[in-house]
């Protein structure tokens, strides 16, 4: 990659503009680092613990230590930890399909994302969402910053209303992120309102990014994806819901079958890589981390709007960047797609999804299909075709990505850099 002059020094004002920034990500990693490695003591972690059962997984002494680490990292009483978790959305849907019965009421805090929608039955014509067994739920409006506001919320709350949601990331909103400290306020308000209420975070993306969880700070039920933050890079699949015992219950049936998805679950060759990821993955959250502040760094030095922007702090790893022009973002995600170790021969182009209204664009060269904590670069094709900038197991991978992904649109005459003009 001989990237020209012009970029190069583009890219030392970026990183020098970041570099505050940079120390702060890796102060909060070495704190994640030694609370992991204070849990892994306490729990005895031995070479014993990675030996995968099959069949119906009892006695499984490796899965249900892991269960434990999970729940103190989180801050919860109980966890849940399984490769047969598909994806983040199927460990979310298990959790609240495991608390709401029919008749409960679900109040979202603004727009969910969109697999989610479809879960619900917000949106799209799929079998068996809530919306099917009988369980209401709508989205109450964010505030004009773009962040869930507790009195709104109090003001959208209904006599059957069971559960109040809220979604960390950003996902594919134009919004921003909400940090635990945020979380923390909201969750206080509406339980002095409603003790009775079960608050539920979408905990994606989120994972060590701060230096506590949503656990922490009262949530009820939080769950999240093996092949984003907590895999660490190496789990090939699985999830996670965390909460409080009783709900945790109620979840592994929904999971599995009632009376046994805490007890059952082959391991199969996967606890190995699922310690391992979990102990990792402090480092390379922060990895992925300081690409995403690069990332805003640079693209903000050629004139693009990016959210968050590079000089603030960060909930999860998603960075947003605007790019106006479908073009753009398209070609943009193309040449991420090029940078990649794995597929740089494959062009992605723009297609339906499951769960999306819209069609989208996905360019992840990835060792794991779909794995979000590698680097990716997606989003869906709509205005202001925003391109979802994700992940990275090295910063330097990301650095090296998006200078190529520049480099391309100023080469194919689609952006011209202020040095240029």
């Amino acid at each position: 990659m001989n990237f020209s002059q012009e970029l190069q020094s583009l890219s030392f004002a970026a990183q020098a503009k970041i570099k505050d920034n940079i120390t702060a990500v890796e102060k909060t990693a070495e704190k994640n680092q030694m609370k992991i490695l204070r849990i892994f003591k306490e729990e005895g972690v031995s070479a014993f613990h990675f030996q995968s059962s099959t069949g119906y997984g009892y006695d499984d002494a490796g899965r249900e230590t892991l269960d434990r680490i999970y729940a103190k990292i989180f801050g919860t009483e109980m966890a849940i930890v399984r490769p047969q978790f598909i994806s983040g959305t199927h460990a979310i849907t298990a959790a609240l399909f495991g608390v709401l019965r029919p008749g409960d009421h679900l109040l979202y805090a603004g727009k969910p994302y969109d697999t989610l929608e479809t879960a619900i039955g917000i949106s799209g014509n799929e079998k068996g969402t809530m919306k099917e067994f009988g369980i209401s739920s709508h989205a109450a409006p964010l505030d004009k910053h773009g962040y869930p506001d507790a009195d709104m919320l109090i003001n959208h709350l209904q006599t059957n209303t069971k559960v109040v949601a809220l979604q960390r990331s950003k996902g594919y909103a134009d919004r921003p992120s909400m940090n635990v400290n945020l979380i923390k306020d909201i969750i206080a308000k509406l339980k002095k309102v409603r003790p009775d209420l079960i608050v539920f975070v979408d905990n994606c993306y989120g994972e060590f990014v701060e230096e506590i969880e949503p656990g922490h700070v009262g949530a009820d039920l939080l769950a999240g994806s093996l092949i984003k933050n907590p895999g660490g890079g190496l789990v090939r699949t699985g999830g996670y819901v965390a909460g409080k015992a009783d709900y945790i219950e109620q979840a592994s049936a929904r999971f599995a079958a009632p009376g046994i998805g805490l007890e059952a679950g082959a391991t199969l060759n996967s606890l190995l890589e699922m310690y391992q990821g979990v102990f990792m993955a402090p480092h390379v959250v922060s990895e992925a981390l300081k690409g995403a502040h690069f990332t805003a760094s640079l693209l903000e030095e050629a004139g693009l709007k990016t959210v968050p922007a590079s000089n603030e702090s960060r909930t999860d790893l998603i960075q947003a960047v605007m790019f106006e022009k479908k073009e753009r973002m398209i070609r943009f995600c193309q040449a991420i797609q090029e940078a990649s170790p794995v597929d740089s021969r494959v062009t992605p182009q723009p297609s339906p999804m499951p769960g999306y209204e819209d069609e989208v664009i996905m360019a992840a060269g990835a060792f794991i299909q779909g794995s979000s904590i590698e680097l990716s670069a997606d989003g869906p094709i709509r205005a202001p075709y925003t391109a979802y900038v994700q992940g990275g197991l090295t910063t330097a991978h990301v650095k090296f990505a998006v200078m190529y992904g520049l480099e391309t649109l100023m080469k194919e005459k689609l952006i011209e850099l202020p040095s240029f003009q």
